[in-house]
């Protein structure tokens, strides 16, 4: 196994953890993504399942993914029909305030007014590109599962995106690309039969960029937590 990159607690890592919008050019190493990979898969999942599939993207063929999907979006900005939603319908309080929160957080960050058009034109094509990003991660479930392995792919994604911080690594996870899996089936290869859960941005990020600064705010433990001792 290799040895990480940087000395870090969970604790820590679990605090530098963010969803950056924003990565320098700075290449990862085809290898470097296969350790993190390796070691991710020590997650806990029912009955050792195991339910997740990857699929990792880069060099070559992520730029022509990238062409692929500018392609398509400035055809048709709606994509493709999705196969789940994101968020239950209505949202509900306090749920809805968060999302909204975030959103505006967004926008900000990237120079633009809540709800801006050309702001949510903006922020698509910015998700398309992986934010810049030099590796593309997209993750599957077979359609068959339930609600546990869903909850196993989650965990799965959590010691990946703490991994990637060990090794001096960002990331962001993009349901957004659940407008493209028809498109993203063809393009990776996918079997008949899998459910895309969301993609991935991995790479450096760009300090310099002000979405590095814009930090949503989590709820205090009184509002989740119960004790009974």
């Amino acid at each position: 196994m290799a040895e990480p990159a940087t000395s870090v607690t969970v604790s820590e890592a679990i605090e530098r953890r963010m969803s950056v919008r924003a990565f320098s050019d700075r290449p990862v190493a085809e290898g470097k993504v296969r350790d993190i990979l390796d070691r991710a898969r020590r997650s806990p999942s029912t009955g050792n399942l195991q339910p997740w599939h990857v699929y990792a993207v880069g060099g070559e063929r992520l730029v022509a993914l990238k062409r692929l999907i500018a392609e398509k979006l400035a055809r048709d900005p709606a994509g493709e029909p999705l196969e789940f939603a994101s968020y239950p319908s209505p949202l509900w309080e306090p749920l809805r305030a968060r999302r909204a929160a975030a959103g505006r957080l967004r926008y900000e960050a990237f120079g633009f007014a809540d709800k801006d058009g050309s702001g949510l034109s903006e922020l698509l094509r910015r998700n398309f590109d992986f934010f810049g990003a030099p590796v593309g991660l997209f993750f599957y479930l077979d359609a068959r599962v339930g609600p546990p392995q869903w909850a196993d792919l989650g965990m799965f994604l959590q010691s990946l995106m703490l991994l990637a911080v060990e090794e001096g690594l960002d990331t962001c996870p993009q349901q957004v690309w659940g407008s493209w899996n028809a498109t993203l089936r063809d393009f990776l290869g996918v079997p008949d039969g899998r459910t895309l859960f969301c993609g991935m941005s991995l790479g450096y990020r760009d300090a310099s960029h002000p979405c590095i600064a814009a930090r949503t705010e989590r709820a205090a433990m009184s509002e989740f937590a119960s004790f009974a001792w």
